[in-house]
């Protein structure tokens, strides 16, 4: 079999079945105040809740009743520090329905942390310091 570094759209050597988004995790320290910023900030809701039986761990599965991609959050019971997120180079990004809107209530809310205008982008951070980026 012959393997290109590229698995581009219109290679045609040989065809495989896409991989689809599903969900991606952040590690919280505090869930309810995470649910309470996701649900005001972003408007994303739980939609899908585990709890283990002995209590060790609470995930959360929160959707923007748009897609099937779930932003999924993780309470850990052993846990209670701040996570460290290195330099934070990784985010997630969200397509904000009215960029103007989004930009004066995030702005209003104090959680705007990075902007770059000649990119037309803005950055926001959840309570855990995890970047969310805004985009038109």
């Amino acid at each position: 079999m012959k393997f290109t570094p590229f698995c581009g759209i219109g290679q045609a050597e040989r065809r495989y079945d896409m991989y689809t988004f599903n969900h991606f995790n952040f590690n919280v320290t505090d869930l309810d105040r995470s649910l309470k910023f996701y649900k005001e900030a972003l408007g994303l809701e739980p939609v899908r809740r585990k709890e283990a039986e002995d209590g060790s761990y609470v995930i959360v599965f929160l959707g923007d009743r748009k897609t099937t991609f779930r932003l999924e959050l993780t309470w850990l019971r052993d846990h209670p520090q701040k996570y460290d997120l290195g330099e934070c180079e990784f985010h997630l990004a969200l397509k904000a329905p009215d960029y103007e809107a989004a930009y004066a209530k995030h702005k209003e809310m104090g959680c705007i942390c990075f902007e770059n205008p000649a990119m037309g982008i803005y950055f926001i951070t959840d309570p855990d310091g995890y970047w969310i980026e805004i985009i038109p």
